[in-house]
């Protein structure tokens, strides 16, 4: 028998409806080109959303059909989340901060029809234009009188989009099955993949998103979206922001400290998100130039971290700096990303203040709708008990089946598992902890080593910026860990100071063998740390007449 109740499909038309219905009057501020702020609200961005979706039918433009954007976090790209996708189109965000072949080839691999593109980044799209032969329109996302002179033929202005002679009465019926939007992962070997997110899965992320022990997300929230629009559509923001009406203040290109400050003070932001990278250098500034009083006036109380491991310091320096909480997540573009997020539970509160930190700085427990599991090498489930360490898995109903192109189901196991392709421990509570990327894991005499936690250990050094960890082939050991250190600017330190620092935190037969002190790491488009290039550049290291730590 089932049950006598509506079946309303869910679909990002159901987000905007509600945010401009309920919330129509809340804020959303974006910073331009030009570094000046334009206000708006969810009414706003709501009815520009369907003058959108009439232009683009307009324009030839069919349900199915794909819509990339070349755009930092603005208005405009906003209001296309919405515009395209309740249109029954796809959004295929584009990461400008990549090489020009690997946005030629996510672009074309894409299959969009139309492309928009801020005008800051034109001089990115211009030279590979006539290698998208799928491109027949493209839309710079200024108004006319600002649209800079290019080479590219025909150019429609942003303008002309949302003032246009139309707009939709009414969102149409989509099946909530439907794609909505296109990401691709930020992989560091092999080509990007696509991964296609339908409206019901996108709609799940963003309710989970809003739960307590998640981003615990509301309507009196302001929010500074500092992940970037195209970054797995901002770890969902832009949805879970629209069903909690919040206020939103999109930084545009400009992720400096300064600029983020002066947002996080005159935007009274409550929350925010971002890599840890982006706190780091905000957090410095803070310390360097910011007195007391210029602290003390922020609203600030939560930040969420994901994209990388989140060290110890940084949670410590957000507390001891701020009085603010720093929410770990862990999740990939497979995930939506949200698929663990790190918030303590009730017999926690009594925890020594060094081992809430301890617990803060894993990935966290799943949020409702996930499932995790770790396996050894045959496929085996090992056990949580915070000590066996295996292949992590997962599913869910915001994880992909299949990546775009390839059949469905592809990219699951027989019992229906994602291969994350990290290498985990889960405790008895839940609580997931990365120890690596399988293919980052230094396999050492048998044993492995977590280049994580090395990382993590070697940055809670007052002098060390950043650190780097690799497994270097090693004639005896197989592999052994050569640690690179960047140091703050203007310091300096020794090799004895850090095996120093590293030996009353990691086990002996982990120390480094060797560390290489670097004025700069390499990263991926996203802030990851792009160890491919290090193994390249150190790959035999301790083959060399290098000198081995002893």
């Amino acid at each position: 028998m089932q049950g006598l109740m509506q079946a309303q499909q869910l679909t990002t038309a159901m987000l905007i409806r509600h945010a401009a219905t309920n919330h129509p009057r809340r804020e959303i501020v974006s910073r331009g080109v030009d570094g000046s702020l334009t206000r708006s609200n969810w009414q706003t961005v709501e009815r520009h959303a369907r003058h959108i979706a009439a232009s683009l039918a307009d324009l030839g433009l069919r349900p199915g059909d794909r819509v990339a954007t070349l755009a930092w976090n603005r208005l405009p790209h906003l209001e296309l989340y919405y515009g395209v996708s309740g249109a029954g189109m796809v959004l295929h965000t584009v990461n400008p901060r990549l090489f020009p072949e690997q946005i030629r080839y996510i672009i074309d691999h894409g299959g969009a029809r139309l492309l928009c593109v801020d005008p800051d980044l034109i001089a990115i799209i211009e030279p590979m234009l006539g290698d998208l032969p799928k491109i027949e329109h493209v839309v710079i996302l200024s108004d006319q009188a600002d649209t800079p002179a290019s080479s590219i033929a025909d150019p429609i202005s942003y303008q002309s989009l949302i003032a246009g002679p139309r707009a939709i009465e009414a969102w149409p019926d989509i099946d909530e099955n439907c794609a909505n939007a296109l990401c691709y992962t930020s992989g560091t070997t092999g080509d990007p993949k696509g991964v296609l997110y339908s409206h019901r899965s996108t709609v799940l992320h963003a309710m989970s998103a809003l739960a307590n022990d998640s981003m615990s997300l509301g309507a009196a929230d302001s929010i500074l979206v500092v992940t970037p629009l195209f970054h797995v559509n901002a770890w969902g923001i832009p949805y879970s922001a629209a069903m909690a009406g919040a206020k939103l203040v999109l930084p545009g290109s400009a992720l400096d400290p300064v600029s983020l400050f002066e947002l996080m003070r005159d935007e009274d932001i409550s929350f925010s998100l971002g890599v840890p990278t982006i706190w780091f250098a905000f957090l410095d500034y803070l310390e360097r130039e910011c007195s007391p009083e210029d602290r003390a006036g922020l609203q600030l109380n939560r930040i969420f971290t994901g994209g990388a491991a989140t060290p110890r310091s940084l949670i410590e320096r957000f507390r001891d700096l701020l009085d603010v909480e720093t929410v770990q997540a862990w999740g990939m573009t497979e995930t939506s990303p949200v698929a663990t997020v790190c918030r303590p539970l009730a017999h926690h509160a009594d925890l020594p203040e060094a081992a809430q930190i301890d617990l803060r700085a894993m990935q966290g427990r799943a949020v409702f709708g996930m499932e995790l599991r770790i396996e050894n090498e045959d496929g085996m489930e090992l056990p949580r008990d915070g000590e066996a360490a295996g292949l992590l898995k997962v599913r869910g109903p915001w994880v992909l089946n299949a990546y775009e192109g390839q059949p469905t189901g592809s990219a699951l196991d027989a019992g229906g598992w994602f291969d994350t392709g990290d290498v985990a421990k889960i405790d008895p509570d839940g609580f997931l902890q990365i120890t690596d990327r399988a293919k980052d894991v230094i396999k050492s005499g048998g044993e492995w080593i977590s280049s994580i936690d090395l990382e993590n250990a070697a940055v809670a050094h007052a002098k060390v910026a950043e650190a780097a960890v690799i497994g270097v082939a090693h004639p005896k050991w197989q592999e052994r860990p050569l640690l690179l250190v960047r140091p703050h600017p203007g310091e300096t330190c020794t090799k004895d100071e850090i095996v120093a620092h590293l030996t009353d935190k990691v086990a002996r037969w982990w120390l480094p063998d060797d560390i290489i002190f670097v004025d700069e790491l390499p990263h991926t488009a996203t802030g990851k740390l792009l160890k491919t290039e290090l193994r390249k550049q150190y790959g035999d290291h301790f083959g060399a007449a290098n000198g081995a730590l002893t």
